[in-house]
């Protein structure tokens, strides 16, 4: 329950952030000076030469991060049933710095003068529409799973009756033991091809995603295993068929 306070943090944020480049970008404006300082604090020259279409692409990467941090807060808010765990500080404290740090790693992609007066050219490439795609695919499918293991404590009538574990099944629950850890990683995967695929800084936040939810997959498998002595054999951890 306490990653309610990223996701809000994270709308925030990142609502904020999207708004500047988005004036910055069809506007003309130009973005704060703390928000240049922070460009120049994290090696993005202002003066880097204009790739073109990168700005769009990263106005739609900041957009998608923005939409799925919405839609997290919501399902933390409406949806998921939690139980009475904890959260260690300094895991919490990281969480908090990680969803800050996240969206000004999009926003960096592009130069702090980003147009120089100059409209942008909105120009829709294939890896937009497969980035897109990809994302509406993964979060839907997370959602899903979410409201799945949401569920297994509520009766038919909605109502919050148990605050134990039990087995889900349906939808990518069939093939793996966490899939929206599993779908967490397609989001990010989907936002790297919409940021064009070569950009190498988002694929290391990519990284990042694999190995923080392969653990937490991993542990939460072996959980199911040791707790329920009829758990499927043939399901996976993390990614179907491979991990």
């Amino acid at each position: 329950r306490w990653f309610t306070h990223f996701y809000v943090v994270s709308v925030l944020w990142n609502g904020f952030l999207l708004i500047w480049l988005f004036r910055a970008e069809f506007l003309g404006e130009s973005l704060p000076s703390w928000i240049q300082d922070m460009h120049h604090a994290l090696g993005r020259d202002s003066q880097s030469e204009d790739m073109g279409n990168e700005h769009f692409s990263a106005l739609l990467a900041l957009l998608l991060l923005w939409l799925h941090s919405c839609r997290r807060l919501a399902e933390c808010l409406w949806t998921s049933v939690f139980s009475s765990g904890v959260i260690h500080i300094v895991q919490y404290c990281f969480g908090l710095g990680y969803y800050i740090a996240v969206g000004s790693t999009v926003l960096c992609q592009v130069p702090t003068n980003v147009r120089n007066g100059k409209e942008l050219s909105v120009r829709i490439c294939w890896y937009h529409i497969i980035g897109v795609m990809m994302y509406i695919w993964a979060s839907l499918h997370q959602h899903r799973c979410l409201a799945i293991l949401a569920n297994l404590r509520k009766s038919r009538s909605g109502k919050v009756v148990s605050l134990s574990h039990s087995v889900p099944v349906g939808d990518w629950f069939e093939s793996v033991s966490c899939p929206h850890y599993f779908a967490e990683l397609l989001i990010y995967v989907s936002m790297a091809i919409t940021l064009g695929i070569h950009n190498v800084t988002w694929w290391c936040v990519v990284m990042y995603v694999l190995f923080n939810q392969a653990l937490a997959a991993v542990l939460c498998h072996e959980f199911y295993q040791k707790n329920f002595s009829s758990y499927p054999k043939h399901r996976k951890a993390f990614i179907p068929l491979v991990f």
